[in-house]
């Protein structure tokens, strides 16, 4: 990646654009602050302010690292999660091979920071698009990208988008995790026909094979693995029909992996046998690098595989009581606008109040509105207005996209750094 890029992220000005921090602090480059080590909870930042642990970052991206390599995994970690440049550094400090993606757009930002390996999780038709990735392939023969395939049209589309280019894109073929799921090619005798499709053309490469388990019809462990196999032998039967070989492939692509299954990709990926071709095995995982305190954490793998270690929940938004009608409710100033409300509501887990920080016993979260938390508080609940209430989220794919600069802080509240995401 460019440092020379991601330096200029520490040039760039705090002011009313970054929601949260000191009012005092508008005029400072990023930089500037971050050298301040300011405190959180001391330092002029105004509420609502979202969080990530220095720490527990550190921890999982330190985790996943182990884990790929542990099971023999190349590591392209989804970038959609938190669309920031700065932490697709530290995931690539920490072994991975490249960033998925999702979208052409997202592409553009992690190739403005010099990311060189991407995989493009995801069909591309539009011609404007396929024409500037053609055009970043062609500028800098050390970039790569492999993106999806899933139809004989999308592939006569692409083809003449991408006539004069200089280097073939590289494709997989995806395939669906089955009917009623998400993108991807139904049936094998139809993902033979769209490689064909592929080979016909001189604009695009065949690779290998993906998908995404996660779309499994009622997935269970036993449905995961046979949809795996599934792909697997798809990867197996097009090396032996000399598919990859006769297209000029170097070495063949088998990917999957969301953050609810990677152990069983890890499982399935353990069983493919010698191919033709050296064989990538690209787990794409990418909720990790931050985890979460609802949907992952009730879903994560490592709940199944606790020997291998656990993640830890990054985020923390702080909030504050501005309101307390009754003895029974309570709201603070922080709503949809502000916390990931799409798979749960977010949870009270602590209160600060002079500087002394305890569980919030007794506090739930029952509903969002735009600006405010509706709390619930039961008896035992104390609670006032004016204190500090710290909420956990649940999907990071919807935390990080509500924030554009995130602090990054230390357990005792010394904030060391920012985050900045590009949405």
């Amino acid at each position: 990646m460019s440092s020379e890029a991601l330096a200029r992220l520490a040039e760039e000005r705090v002011d009313h654009r970054f929601k949260g921090l000191p009012p005092d602090a508008d005029g400072l480059t990023v930089g500037e602050l971050a050298a301040q080590r300011r405190n959180l909870f001391t330092g002029g930042f105004a509420t609502p302010v979202l969080t990530l642990s220095a720490e527990r970052l550190e921890h999982n991206l330190r985790l996943m690292e182990t884990y790929a390599a542990r099971h023999g995994l190349a590591f392209a970690p989804h970038g959609k999660t938190s669309m920031a440049p700065r932490l697709f550094r530290r995931q690539i400090d920490h072994g991975a091979w490249g960033i998925t993606l999702a979208v052409p757009h997202q592409v553009r930002v992690a190739r403005e920071f010099g990311v060189q390996r991407v995989f493009l999780a995801n069909e591309v038709v539009d011609p404007a698009a396929l024409r500037w990735l053609s055009a970043e392939l062609d500028a800098d023969d050390a970039f790569r990208l492999v993106c999806y395939v899933d139809s004989v049209r999308g592939v006569e589309l692409m083809d003449a988008a991408l006539r004069g280019a200089r280097r073939p894109l590289d494709v997989v073929v995806e395939l669906a995790a089955g009917e009623g799921a998400r993108t991807g090619v139904r049936t094998e005798a139809e993902c033979a026909a769209v490689a064909d499709a592929v080979a016909a053309t001189a604009t695009l490469r065949l690779v290998g094979v993906a998908g995404y388990e996660g779309e499994v019809p009622r997935a269970d462990p036993e449905r995961v693995h046979a949809w795996l196999r599934r792909l697997v032998d798809l990867a197996v039967g097009f090396d032996e029909a000399g598919r990859f070989a006769g297209a000029g492939a170097e070495e063949i692509v088998v990917s999957a992996g969301g953050s609810a299954w990677f152990d069983a990709v890890a499982d399935v990926f353990a069983t493919i046998p010698e191919l033709s071709l050296p064989v990538l095995k690209l787990l794409r995982s990418g909720a990790y690098v931050s985890h979460d305190d609802g949907h992952y954490r009730k879903l994560t793998p490592f709940n199944r595989v606790p020997g291998e270690g656990a993640l830890e929940p990054a985020f923390r938004l702080w909030t504050q009581v501005v309101s307390r009608p009754s003895p029974e409710q309570a709201f603070v100033n922080a709503g949809k606008r502000d916390a990931a409300h799409d798979l749960d509501l977010p949870f009270a887990q602590v209160i600060r109040r002079d500087g002394v920080e305890r569980p919030a016993t007794g506090v739930s979260v029952t509903a969002l509105s735009d600006q405010h938390a509706w709390l619930r508080t039961l008896p035992e609940a104390d609670l006032e207005v004016g204190d500090w209430v710290g909420l956990g989220l649940s999907h990071p794919c919807t935390s990080f996209d509500k924030w554009p600069l995130i602090p990054l802080a230390e357990a005792d509240g010394t904030v060391v750094d920012y985050i900045r995401t590009f949405f």
